[in-house]
């Protein structure tokens, strides 16, 4: 066969049924082979960057490998920023992606693949030829899978056309297997939390699996402990009588207490950064036991107690077995009297400061939390507004929130909200954004999602600014005119791009906007004109 087509065979012999991309000359007849003849599905996007970010999406939600294409040249340096976003947010993601020939060294679209590649942090895997195609494919895919970051598949131009044998190759990824921990620092974690007449279930994005979510509870419920989780852990105890919610700058006032008044913190996946432990300031005065199934994460942001190597629900049911065995009395800490208050402080609303002409934050995403279906995918694009949608919106599990702001970057979220729909088919997407990243890079994208019929439904904070410029300006006691922006009105455009969109000034109009939900068959953009000098600002 040609060896475009052995290329597309390749992905699909990997277990790739899904790509994201952008075409050029150089993977054209790969990707046109790859869902033409090999049955799969190729996702045409307006960017390269949306394409990575697209591949992003589908890896958090599906938990699978992540695969996107472009071409060489400006087709890969269009993709850096999404490459840098990937790296941050340790995603296994293939980027499949063109080179010139290399001896075109006078070609427009030439430049240092490699020396790109690795500036961001992405891995690089170079095909060095026809004959090892099969094999650099599988190994770009297994790093991709066990270095959890983005790899880059770097496909001369000109090898397109010739003929090669093919022989398959496995990938060799034995995937993810409980690790034991030592007897000795298990030894000693327990010994810490056996003495805690205080202490918190802490879990991160590193034990939100269903199996570890379990075991934790137990865990917790044998020690007498609240639970709490990391913003990438977001939601995975929702509903327990004793769950404190996020754990660190983003906590409310009574789970920043509680954390205050405990003795231990028991760390489950969870790095322990500064905004986890706000500048150290949580774990001051306590005892912590960490425990993490790769050895660089512990002690790496905040020096602990005790740390245990080893998978999150295999360490938390040791701990019972031991806890049981030495017949350590359970602490009183996660109370009834606690319960009463948790479930008090959730039914609480904040004040309402909505006008005529705009819509008060808070209101707009508690409005939005009754009115969307519980089970989603949340995309949380960058901007100030996102410090109340972390707490206000939920998820039915972890891996259903799209964490879209490792880089800092604005405008990320919409290729994140587009590789979610295809990661988790039949649970709707909501992306929440502000109007500069819409702008930015969010528009071009919505049509993609029109075009291939993802059920998105993209609410826009609209302050007509670049909110934290804006809001620096302010502090500063000086003219933020330079931030400011007289956007067009974004609910025609949407529908001139083949969507649904709204125009919301107050609260008549958010209501007309959240029942209209129900009866959605294209994508959606609700446009919600907010204050610029009341849109909350924290830490995250």
């Amino acid at each position: 066969m040609r060896f475009y087509q052995a290329l597309a065979r390749a992905l699909s012999d990997q277990g790739v049924d899904t790509v994201f991309g952008v075409l050029g000359d150089a993977n054209l007849y790969a990707m046109d082979s790859f869902q033409r003849e090999a049955g799969g599905r190729y996702v045409s996007m307006a960017h390269e960057s949306g394409a990575v970010l697209a591949a992003n999406g589908f890896a958090r939600t599906s938990g699978r490998l992540g695969v996107a294409s472009v071409t060489h040249g400006p087709g890969l340096t269009n993709t850096v920023t999404a490459l840098v976003e990937g790296v941050k947010d340790k995603a296994s993601l293939l980027i499949v992606v063109g080179d010139t020939a290399q001896g075109d060294r006078e070609g427009l679209q030439n430049l240092p693949q490699r020396e790109l590649v690795l500036a961001t942090g992405a891995g690089f895997e170079q095909v060095r030829g026809p004959e090892t195609l099969t094999i650099d494919v599988s190994s770009a895919c297994r790093r991709a899978l066990t270095e959890h970051r983005p790899i880059v598949l770097n496909v001369p131009v000109e090898f397109q056309w010739q003929e090669v044998r093919y022989e398959r190759s496995s990938s060799g990824s034995v995937g993810g297997q409980a690790v034991a921990a030592d007897a000795a620092a298990l030894d000693s974690a327990v010994g810490l939390i056996a003495t805690a007449r205080r202490p918190v279930v802490l879990a991160g994005r590193g034990a939100s699996r269903p199996a570890a979510r379990e075991s934790l509870i137990r865990l917790a419920s044998r020690i007498g402990a609240p639970l709490a989780t990391t913003l990438r852990g977001k939601d995975l105890f929702l509903g327990h009588p004793h769950n404190l919610g996020i754990f660190g700058t983003l906590s409310h006032e009574l789970a920043t207490d509680t954390i205050a008044a405990s003795d231990c913190v028991i760390a489950f996946g969870a790095s322990l950064n500064k905004l986890t432990t706000a500048e150290g300031g949580l774990l001051a005065g306590k005892h912590v036991v960490q425990v993490d199934n790769a050895e660089q994460q512990i002690n790496r942001f905040t020096p602990v107690s005790v740390g245990v190597l080893g998978d999150a629900s295999a360490v938390a049911d040791a701990m019972v077995a031991w806890l049981d065995e030495a017949e350590v009395d359970k602490t009183g800490f996660a109370s009834a009297q606690l319960a009463a208050r948790l479930a008090d402080q959730s039914g609480s609303a904040a004040a309402d400061h909505s006008t005529e002409k705009t819509v008060d934050i808070g209101t707009a995403l508690s409005r939005l939390e009754k009115a969307f279906p519980d089970d989603r995918s949340l995309v949380i694009d960058c901007g100030r507004f996102a410090f109340s949608a972390f707490t206000s919106l939920h998820v039915p599990e972890p891996s259903a929130y799209l964490h879209a702001i490792n880089f800092g970057c604005v405008g990320l979220g919409m290729g994140n909200a587009i590789g979610a729909g295809y990661g988790s088919p039949g649970r709707p997407v909501l992306l929440i954004c502000g109007d500069g990243g819409l702008m930015l890079s969010g528009l071009a994208e919505f049509n993609t999602a029109v075009r291939h019929g993802v059920d998105l439904v993209v609410v826009v904070l609209n302050d007509g600014a670049y909110g934290a410029e804006y809001v620096q300006f302010r502090n500063h006691d000086l003219d933020p005119a330079i931030s400011k922006f007289d956007w067009p009105d974004f609910a025609p455009v949407a529908e001139s791009l083949g969507g649904k969109g709204f125009t919301v000034r107050n609260l008549a109009d958010l209501d007309i906007a959240l029942a209209a939900l129900g009866a959605r068959s294209r994508p959606v953009l609700i446009d919600i004109k907010v204050d610029p000098d009341r849109v909350p600002m924290g830490s995250y």
